[in-house]
């Protein structure tokens, strides 16, 4: 078939925007063939844009040029048509141009399609695998092309609320040096410097802070991060965030500027009102009640501590856990009863176990009286402060665990997800939460030694800098998460500006004076010449936009992702490349395992 060519013909209107208040209007229209309905004297075509869909008419009035091009449209061919709009003879209430559809006058094919791989639905039960290997043709779908222009949204409210509030948008580089930032970086072999390598940003942090140095005062960025790391639905090698810092300010400042952006965007694109200030719990208090720095408080459940009720009894779990410096935690899932029967308990033992705990006791109340694991070692009295202490009613499920106090914690921070999900309780909405006062250190069993929560330049709170070098545990940090129906969207912190602490907490680190100016020196040595007080943080963006979409993955809402061994199946990235780039690098590959 002869391709059709435009000739100096141009779009008028889009699919999707058409109304009744458009009827009689003369309009041309471009696209793609949806599926192409041939009734014999009377075709219908469904022509499909980034907008949405508008039924084309072809019927005995048509030119029979035109009828005989219409004839012979398939799915996917690119389509250009002209003509007048009417009111459709059968309304179709699904789609918003259901009243309307183009009486076609003249129609120019201007690209074929072979038969697709999969139909171009808007749901679809075809692979994942499949649909990233042809991502081109995925991207035609109306959810993923609602996601991709939701993003666009997001990140130009994004720009306009940061410019309205003084930050300078400025890049920063992302051929690096490499420094460690708790993940692998990518790294980039140098051809002039040979044997030497730039690194893939994790994150623009020392730029942004130099920037701070450099007297911009308030700086942002859509920032492209890089972290060799292993994905998950919210996680991949390359992601986006919106980066900002701020000079001159406390804690207090950035959350305030933080509050305030996402109360914008949330009314501007989504029409919805976020109230401000947004809650608070520290990492304390969010792990102890939650079981997780980033708990989901859509729906209650909170985890309570049966320690002190069960530390001299019977049951020798229990107390010998006790004794040995444990604890005893649970969660009452309500009027989980009818859904968690014994063997459904069973299996959130065994996930209780793939998360590292030794075991799962219950008490199930389904029937008169409580059904229990461990009931017969234990008095009545002690049993009935147990119900009492979790508010336990006909219906209910106990879920148990004794064990380490961060096992237990984290263990049933798990489950209550799980628990919920089964369930169905967790509402629809946006909870956000800021998490606060981190621990600045974290305890390595392997070690015997203490690993830094956060990058080296956060500062700790004022009253813990005397125990840096001496109690790291009792040390807590400036630093702050923001938190979105249980999904982390940002990290920040107020950072150090002050030479000395910076060398101190270079110690605590067990970094020597020669390995911190190696890997940091040109950023400490430029707080020698005069550092304003700032801090800011990084949002997810990706995380961002799929939360705000619905979205099941970030993958989703990105255009071309990649699967879960950092590949990208479309183009087949990462590739082998040719011995004389190798040779121009200096790099030998090693084929042996």
């Amino acid at each position: 078939m002869k391709l059709d060519r435009m000739n100096g013909q141009k779009r008028s209107d889009y699919c999707g925007t058409l109304t009744k208040e458009a009827i009689g209007k003369e309009i041309t229209v471009c696209g793609w063939v949806q599926r192409q309905r041939d009734l014999g004297g009377l075709i219908f075509v469904d022509l499909r844009d980034r907008t949405g869909v508008l039924q084309l008419a072809f019927d005995d009035t048509t030119d029979p040029a035109v009828f005989e091009k219409a004839s012979a449209l398939r799915s996917e061919f690119v389509v250009m048509a002209s003509g007048v709009i009417r009111m459709r003879s059968s309304i179709n209430k699904d789609i918003p141009t259901g009243e309307i559809e183009l009486e076609v006058k003249d129609l120019k094919i201007l690209g074929e399609a072979e038969t697709p791989p999969f139909e171009i639905l808007s749901e679809t039960d075809v692979k994942e695998e499949l649909r990233l290997k042809y991502r081109y043709l995925d991207l035609r779908r109306t959810p993923l092309q609602n996601n991709i222009m939701l993003r666009h949204k997001i990140v130009k409210t994004t720009r306009d609320y940061f410019d309205e509030n003084g930050f300078i948008e400025i890049e920063t580089p992302t051929l690096i040096k490499s420094t460690p930032e708790g993940a692998r970086d990518y790294l980039v072999p140098s051809r002039v410097h040979k044997g030497s390598f730039f690194a893939l940003p994790q994150s623009p942090q020392m730029y942004k802070q130099l920037l701070m140095l450099s007297g911009f005062d308030r700086y942002m960025q859509i920032a492209r991060c890089y972290r060799d790391e292993d994905l998950r639905a919210d996680r991949q090698p390359e992601f986006t965030q919106i980066d900002l810092e701020m000079s001159f300010v406390e804690m207090e400042d950035v959350f305030s500027i933080a509050e305030g952006y996402i109360k914008r965007l949330f009314s501007e694109v989504m029409n919805i009102d976020i109230p401000t200030p947004l809650p608070r719990l520290t990492y304390t208090d969010a792990m102890e009640n939650y079981g997780s720095d980033k708990p989901d408080t859509r729906f209650d459940m909170k985890i309570v501590d049966l320690t002190d009720i069960v530390k001299d009894c019977g049951f020798a779990v229990f107390s010998d856990t006790v004794k040995n410096g444990g604890v005893v935690k649970a969660i009452n899932a309500k009027n989980a009863a009818g859904v968690y029967t014994r063997k459904e308990i069973d299996k959130l033992n065994e996930e209780a176990k793939g998360i590292g705990a030794k075991g799962l006791a219950f008490i199930r109340w389904n029937e008169d009286a409580p059904t229990c694991s461990f009931s017969k070692f234990m008095t009545d009295e002690e049993m009935q402060a147990i119900y009492e202490r979790m508010g336990t009613e006909k219906g209910d499920v106990i879920l148990i665990i004794c064990d380490k106090k961060n096992t237990a914690l984290s263990v049933l921070g798990a489950l209550r997800l799980t628990v919920a999900k089964r369930l169905d309780i967790i509402p629809n909405g946006f909870n956000f939460l800021w998490i606060t006062e981190f621990p600045f250190f974290e305890y390595n069993e392997e070690t015997g030694g203490w690993d830094a929560m956060h990058h080296p330049f956060t500062s700790p709170l004022d009253e813990c800098i005397p125990y840096l070098e001496t109690a790291p545990e009792k040390v807590f940090a400036k630093a702050y998460d923001l938190v979105l129906n249980g999904v982390e969207l940002s990290s920040g912190s107020i950072r150090i500006t002050d030479p000395e602490l910076q060398a101190q907490m270079f110690r605590a680190l067990g970094l020597t004076d020669e390995e911190a100016q190696t890997k940091f020196g040109f950023l400490t040595n430029a707080f020698k010449y005069g550092a304003p007080p700032h801090g800011g943080m990084g949002i997810g963006l990706d995380r961002l936009v799929m939360l705000m979409a619905g979205a099941d993955s970030i993958r989703d809402v990105i255009a071309f992702p990649k699967v879960a061994n950092s590949s990208e199946l479309m183009s087949g990235a990462p590739a082998e490349v040719d011995e004389i780039q190798l040779r121009d690098l200096a790099i030998n590959i090693d084929t042996k395992e």
